[in-house]
């Protein structure tokens, strides 16, 4: 098939989102409302037929309140399983590798946020991309993980089950057109924002300085993942295997781009470019009369040809040209011999002798092959892209709980005191506090009083806190699981079970949850694995809780068949650490350990190995002064030892002085006994 023009694609991807967000556009809507909601929205619905649209002078953020009683801040730890013995050493890398990205990237802000998003909308997304950008002086590129908001993600219509399963899928981005203008090269400077509630709740204005970039993802013929991005009608980047690995050539004579800046990598001060004494190429954009570049000309020349053109090659293999050895000892071979027949050498018949050159050892370049796009879910529900929203379950409820703040408001501000006088009455007003009442005769005193007009809202109040109820337990929040007072428990343990209870009915939130970090950490190691061509260092704690410093190096993954091809090892199983809650609460770990040792479940507690196995692990788990408690401990240890070692060697001089001194006595005694032939 023949592929369509540029312009072509620019229209088919721009008609593709116009139709995919027509589609989602009710749900889009329902996005600003659950914000607005949550935000505390005056607005009251009808309610019954007479009621009209009107707002509340004051509102109970019933949603608010549910929404952060849920909020977890523990972040899931990650386990992988191996499904090969001998693959446990990887498992336990990649779970070390994860856990410093997790300590590299701000996932306590992502998470904070995460845990809001979700189940006000429903689901949310983060973005795993691998940043060439971002470089220091030994290592090249590094993971990168970004949130968006479900407003930013506008999936295929027709497709509710899992992006997995979807043929491409747009983002909406709101990005600085410098920013555009760096990466890409396209000035937008003229360009308008087009979609600037993608920034917040809908009633952001246009900034200046940004625009909307719209990038697209899709599954190629070839299985792998495509990517096309455009802003407004200019097109930004088409890859049709976006994760594949690119290489930049010389145009002309094929040659890869060196890494090193060439002498005409940067111009002078003055702007001329130092090489053209050399008879080297001219640059496309250097004047031939000036030898002068344009302000931030960054240029490369081709060492072989002099060409100054480069472009973007895929390359499905890697050329090893010196040998690797990897972290269990296995080598991979670098250049290894070939005989091959010869081009100019024959034999008196014709036939072509046979050479042997040197060939670099090719092994493939690793592939993802996933979409980026990874999607927390509140709780699954049949037929929706994302899950079910709890501002959608309770929205009901917050709208008569305003209605009724609005009635209870009215009755309390139409409330007030009247005064009874005869007709013939006059009341004198100033400013101090005794009022002169003029009355005709001493009969009319008795007509004189005050009359408290008090509205009744004691039954707007109890049908308010029937209507919050209902809320609670429709999403299945209790008095325990929120830390208020619960009068149903009676006991410490009667509030732990109800907590527990509440805990059980939210169980989906947290499966969910636990899903999409899982599906995240296989993601990440996938990138990891793809492009990280450099050893990257991971620390982590040994059982004795001593840092442990190793290296993620992903050519440790690369395995060979009988055949002697060469493929990559991504058979790992990605879950989460279940009891990483239970380890995050210090103080409950801090007692468990203390009644472990005094149990004597680390042995002889007056033992200083004992000790300092305990304090050991109170030190992994934080505790304050623990570090200089089993340093001391350590010293005291290793001083007994020295102790036992000095006295062992005393006492070994002494049994060889006594042996020796034995032994003299002996030969002395020998020597005195004349034999009896000399007598």
């Amino acid at each position: 098939m023949k592929r369509k023009t540029n312009e072509e694609r620019l229209r088919m991807w721009q008609d593709r989102l116009s139709r995919n967000e027509t589609q989602y556009q009710s749900e889009l809507a329902d996005m600003d409302t659950r914000e607005s909601l949550y935000d505390g929205c005056r607005k009251v619905t009808p309610v019954a037929k007479k009621d009209k649209p009107t707002e509340t002078p004051y509102v109970r953020n019933i949603c608010s309140e549910l929404i952060e009683s849920q909020v977890n801040s523990n972040i899931p730890a990650p386990k992988v399983t191996a499904r090969r013995k001998e693959d446990e050493h990887l498992a336990k890398m990649i779970e070390d590798m994860l856990r410093n990205e997790l300590d590299r990237l701000p996932f306590e802000t992502m998470n904070d946020q995460q845990e809001r998003t979700v189940p006000i909308q429903g689901g949310a997304c983060m973005l795993v991309e691998w940043d060439n950008t971002k470089r220091t002086h030994t290592t090249i590129g590094e993971l990168s993980v970004t949130q968006l908001h479900p407003k930013q993600v506008i999936p295929q219509d027709g497709v509710t089950t899992r992006i997995e399963d979807m043929d491409y899928i747009i983002l909406k981005v709101p990005q600085t057109k410098g920013y555009i203008r760096r990466k890409y090269g396209v000035d937008v400077k003229d360009l308008a924002e087009e979609n600037p509630d993608i920034r917040g709740d809908g009633e952001d204005g246009v900034a200046y300085d940004m625009v909307t970039q719209y990038i697209a993802y899709y599954r190629n013929d070839a299985g792998g993942i495509g990517l096309y991005s455009w802003v407004g009608d200019t097109e930004l980047e088409d890859l049709d295997d976006y994760q594949a690995r690119r290489l930049r050539k010389c145009a002309k004579c094929g040659a890869i781009e060196p890494a090193e800046a060439n002498p005409m990598d940067e111009p002078t001060l003055d702007g001329t470019m130092p090489g053209i004494a050399n008879g080297i190429e001219l640059p496309d954009d250097m004047d031939p009369k000036t030898q002068k570049v344009s302000a931030g000309s960054r240029r490369k020349v081709c060492p072989y040809c002099g060409s100054t053109k480069w472009e973007d090659a895929e390359e499905d293999f890697e050329e090893i040209l010196v040998p690797i050895t990897l972290s269990d000892g296995r080598v991979i071979p670098g250049e290894v011999s070939k005989e091959i027949p010869s081009e100019t050498n024959f034999d008196q018949n014709g036939t072509p002798l046979m050479e042997t050159i040197l060939v670099p050892t090719k092994i493939p370049y690793y592939k993802p092959d996933i979409y980026p796009i990874i999607m927390q879910k509140n709780v699954s529900k049949f037929g929706k892209f994302l899950g079910g929203s709890d501002i959608d379950r309770i929205k009901d409820n917050q709208n008569f709980t305003n209605r009724l703040s609005a009635k209870i408001s009215d009755k309390l501000n139409d409330a007030g005191s009247y005064m009874t006088r005869p007709a013939n009455c006059t009341v004198k007003s100033g400013p101090g506090e005794m009022k002169e009442v003029i009355l005709a005769n001493a009969a009319d005193k008795q007509m004189l009083d005050v009359v408290n007009m008090e509205g009744d809202i004691g039954q707007d109040m109890a049908f308010r806190n029937q209507v919050y109820e209902e809320a609670r337990q429709n999403i299945g929040i209790t008095d325990s699981f929120q830390g208020r007072r619960d009068p149903t428990a009676t006991s410490g343990k009667a509030k732990e079970f109800s907590a527990a209870q509440s805990a059980g009915r939210l169980e989906s939130k947290r499966i969910m949850k636990n899903a999409f970090y899982a599906d995240l950490f296989e993601a990440m190691f996938k990138f990891k694995l793809a492009y990280t061509d450099e050893p990257r260092p991971v620390v982590s704690k040994d059982a004795h809780g001593e840092t442990v410093y190793k290296d993620f190096n992903r050519y440790d993954f690369l395995r060979q068949d009988d055949a002697g091809e060469w493929y990559w090892n991504d058979q790992f199983l990605f879950s989460v650490d279940t009891t990483a809650p239970l380890a995050s609460n210090r103080e409950a770990m801090w007692q468990e350990t203390r009644m472990n040792f005094e149990s004597g479940a680390y042995g002889d507690r007056s033992q200083l190995r004992t000790l300092i196995l305990f304090w050991t692990k109170m030190q992994m788990l934080h505790y304050p002064g623990a570090s200089d408690t089993v340093e001391y401990l350590q010293e005291e240890l290793n001083r007994q030892q020295q102790e036992q070692q000095a006295m062992m060697k005393l006492q070994m001089e002494l049994q060889q002085n006594q042996a020796r001194e034995e032994a003299e006595a002996a030969e002395s005694s020998e020597g005195s006994v004349m034999p009896a032939g000399n007598m």
